[in-house]
């Protein structure tokens, strides 16, 4: 009798190909396909090996995946290296329209543009050329002070000039007064100087002092701008032997008579300084001015004596 046609015995299982009968459970390690007993028909049992279906990370599609990343990674990471390598771009040295040499930047080459990971342009950065041994900012090294002219002997003033004022007045020798102040020059002659006798003369070791009107009842006189005076300005005194004494000016600053510091304006420096004195500050009909104006200066230069014939 065919067994295909025979009769299902009362009580047993389904003849389900599918389905696996209750014989050995199949291997789970992993390492073979397990093989499985399935039960067709009564009488007809047939063994079939069904493969596992592999884990993710043994799948094509992953390794094919894996394969792609690691090569974008390697292409990405030698473009970058390629772009550090690059010196293509330098500066060189070109004339300038003075005549000295400043820097330049050299025409960009075909290389300077290079493609990054994202496919963008992006340009190499300059890279100076510089000679072994020097830095490659140049140090700029402070300039060195001239050195003070050597102070002169005794000789009295003559004349005072201030060329940024256009000022070139005579100067008269003043002295102390019985309240111990140095009195200023003549109120009928607001053009002229007064030069303290009892100190250094132009050009001597200490400090020298000189005075005058800051205005009169007629108008401005010879001190007139002296706030004006910036550092550096010059201030001529003329001597007696024919030299010149140039003083530079290192400060204007101006001080209340109330509490005018006399150490601070008269005191001796270790070198010739001169000090330009005059009124400033409030004026009061009946006090004058409420304070002085100081000029603070040191001896720059000598110029001796023009010679003729």
């Amino acid at each position: 009798m065919n067994s295909s046609t025979a009769p299902r015995p009362t009580g047993a299982r389904s003849a389900d190909p599918t389905r696996p009968s209750h014989g050995p459970r199949p291997a789970t390690d992993g390492r073979r396909p397990a093989a499985r007993t399935f039960r067709e028909a009564p009488g007809h049992t047939t063994t079939r090996t069904v493969r596992r279906r592999p884990p993710w990370y043994r799948t094509r599609a992953y390794r094919l995946i894996r394969t792609l990343v690691l090569a974008v990674v390697v292409m990405v990471g030698g473009a970058r290296c390629a772009g550090g390598a690059d010196t293509s771009d330098r500066v060189r040295a070109a004339p300038s329209a003075k005549g000295t040499t400043g820097p330049t930047r050299a025409a960009p080459s075909a290389q300077d543009n290079r493609t990054d990971a994202r496919g963008g342009q992006r340009p190499s950065p300059a890279r100076p050329v510089v000679p072994p041994g020097r830095p490659a900012h140049p140090v700029a090294r402070p300039a060195r002070p001239a050195p003070s002219p050597r102070a002169l002997p005794g000789s009295r003033a003559t004349a005072l000039a201030i060329p940024y004022l256009d000022v070139d007045a005579p100067v008269m020798p003043l002295h102390l007064g019985r309240d111990r102040r140095m009195p200023a020059p003549p109120d009928d002659d607001p053009k002229r100087v007064g030069w303290y006798a009892d100190g250094p003369s132009p050009g001597e070791q200490g400090t020298a002092v000189a005075v005058g009107h800051l205005d009169t009842m007629t108008g401005p006189a010879v001190f007139a701008g002296l706030d004006e005076l910036k550092p550096g300005r010059l201030i001529e005194v003329r001597r007696a032997d024919g030299r010149t004494a140039v003083y530079a000016v290192d400060a204007v600053k101006t001080y209340e008579k109330a509490h005018f510091p006399d150490r601070e304006v008269y005191g001796a420096r270790g070198r010739p300084e001169l000090r330009l004195i005059t009124c400033g500050g409030s004026y009061d009909r009946r006090t004058g001015y409420a304070s002085n104006t100081v000029v603070f200066a040191h001896l720059t230069a000598i110029r001796e004596r023009a010679r003729t014939g």
